[in-house]
């Protein structure tokens, strides 16, 4: 209960101080683009990079499987499930960065812990 009151003081501080919390929105979507989180599957034959805004940077193929692709039946499906799966996979990362930054920014700003504080600061 005394958490909760806590994280609701410090709320209230926080829209108090408008400026501070915009400028600190745009510190964390400033970081959030320069992040690199890179996916991989296939033992790395597909490997997918993305930005700390969840858009996919970059795809590569290990060549071989390129070699391969359409050689035999089946591997265009294989290689369409490598690549979401190395998606998926740079999207986790990716997001687990984003919280961390969120942590550090919360904290910064002296905020104790609160669950949902990503999507009030636009993440």
């Amino acid at each position: 209960m005394f958490d909760s009151l806590k994280a609701a003081g410090a709320l209230a501080g926080l829209m108090k101080n408008k400026e501070g919390l915009k400028a600190a929105g745009e510190r964390v979507r400033a970081k959030l683009a320069d992040l690199r989180a890179t996916g991989q599957s296939g033992g790395g034959a597909v490997r997918v990079t993305v930005d700390g805004q969840m858009k996919v940077l970059e795809v590569k193929l290990d060549p071989a499987l390129g070699k391969h692709l359409f050689a035999e039946e089946g591997m265009a499906e294989l290689a369409g499930n490598l690549i979401a799966e190395a998606v998926n996979d740079a999207l986790r990362q990716s997001q687990m960065m984003a919280q961390r930054e969120l942590a550090r920014e919360a904290e910064a700003m002296g905020l104790p812990d609160m669950p949902g504080l990503d999507k009030l600061m636009g993440g």
